[in-house]
C-alpha cells in the first residue's frame, strides 16, 4: 500500500505505526492513541465506493498490528453519516455485472465487515443523519453505536429487491435489537428515527449532534487508555461465543481471562487498587 506518510511503509518489526496513514477514499487522522475514519463523499452523504470499500478493508486489516492506535471512531461528514453504496457507481455497475463478478463484490463488502470485527481496537461509531443500507451495517458493525435524535437508520436492500441479509446484517442485528424487531428491519427497509433506535437498543445512546464526535472521541480515549490487550481479548472472545456451548465457551473464557491474568496490565491494575488509585494500563 502506498498510502502513509512519506512514502514509508511505517513498519518497526512487526508493527505499523497508523497515525501517518494518509487514505485516499475517506478521511483518516489520530488524535493521540484514537484514530478516526470520517466517510467523506460532499453531496452524495458519504455514499460508498469500489475503492472505499477495499481501502477500509485494507486499513482495519492493519490495525492488529497498530502500535499507536488503540481505538477507532467511525463517523460521517456534513451531517450524515453514510448513505450505502453509491448508486451511480456501484448499483450502476452491478446491474450490467455477471454473477462471478457480483459475488466478488459481495465478498467485498463482507470483508469490510469482518475486518470492523476482527480488529482488536474498540470501534465507536457516531451515526448523524442518514444511516441507511451498507451504512446502515458498518454501524451495526462496530462495537459501540453513539446517535443523534436526528438519525435515520435503514437497512434499505429489500427495497431494490434484495435481501435483507446483507454484509453479515442477518447474523449481527438480531443480537442487537432481538429477533423480531431484526426480522421486521430486515423485510421492511423502514426508517428508524434515532430515538426509536435507541429505545431498540441500536444505539447506546444519543447526543446533540454538536456533542456527538466529542463524545465519541471522548469514549474511544476512555477505551483507549484502558487495558488494551484485554480488550481486544473481550471482542475475540464476543464474537468466537457465538457458535459455542456454554460449556466450550466456560473453558474458552478460562483460557482467555488466564491470558490477561498473565499480563502486567493486570499487575498494574492491583497495585492502583491498593493504593486506591486510578490505574494506568499500556496494553501488555
Amino acid at each position: 500500500m502506498e498510502a502513509f506518510a512519506g512514502g514509508s511503509s511505517g513498519l518497526e518489526g512487526d508493527l505499523l505505526s497508523l497515525s501517518a496513514y494518509e487514505a485516499k477514499h475517506f478521511l483518516w487522522h489520530a488524535e493521540g492513541p484514537v484514530g478516526i475514519l470520517t466517510l467523506y463523499r460532499p453531496g452524495r452523504k458519504n455514499a460508498l465506493t469500489f475503492e472505499a470499500y477495499r481501502e477500509m478493508r485494507d486499513l482495519f486489516r492493519l490495525l492488529p498490528r497498530a502500535r499507536d492506535v488503540k481505538a477507532v471512531v467511525l463517523a460521517g461528514e456534513g451531517g450524515d453519516f453514510c448513505s450505502g453504496g453509491d448508486v451511480r457507481e456501484i448499483i450502476g455497475t452491478l446491474v450490467r455485472s455477471d454473477t462471478p463478478t457480483l459475488l466478488r463484490f459481495t465478498r467485498l463488502t463482507g470483508e469490510v465487515v469482518r475486518a470492523i470485527c476482527s480488529c482488536p481496537q474498540p470501534v465507536v461509531a457516531a451515526v448523524d443523519g442518514v444511516c441507511v443500507g451498507a451504512g446502515a451495517v458498518l454501524a451495526l458493525a462496530a462495537d459501540i453505536r453513539l446517535g443523534t435524535p436526528q438519525a435515520r437508520v435503514a437497512f434499505l436492500f429489500p427495497r431494490v429487491g434484495l435481501s435483507g441479509a446483507d454484509m453479515g446484517a442477518a447474523a449481527l442485528l438480531p443480537r442487537v435489537v432481538g429477533f423480531g424487531r431484526a426480522m421486521e428491519l430486515l423485510l421492511t427497509g423502514r426508517f428508524l428515527g434515532g430515538e426509536e433506535a435507541e429505545r431498540w437498543g441500536f444505539f447506546n445512546r444519543l447526543h446533540p449532534p454538536e456533542e456527538l464526535l466529542p463524545r465519541a472521541k471522548e469514549l474511544a480515549l476512555q477505551l483507549a487508555q484502558g487495558p488494551t490487550f484485554a480488550h481486544g481479548i473481550t471482542k475475540t472472545m464476543v464474537y468466537q461465543e457465538w457458535g459455542l456451548g456454554l460449556a466450550e465457551a466456560l473453558e474458552a473464557e478460562a483460557q482467555a481471562q488466564a491470558l490477561c491474568m498473565a499480563t502486567r496490565d493486570f499487575a498494574r491494575g492491583y497495585e492502583a487498587f491498593l493504593r486506591r488509585e486510578e490505574p494506568r494500563f499500556e496494553g501488555d
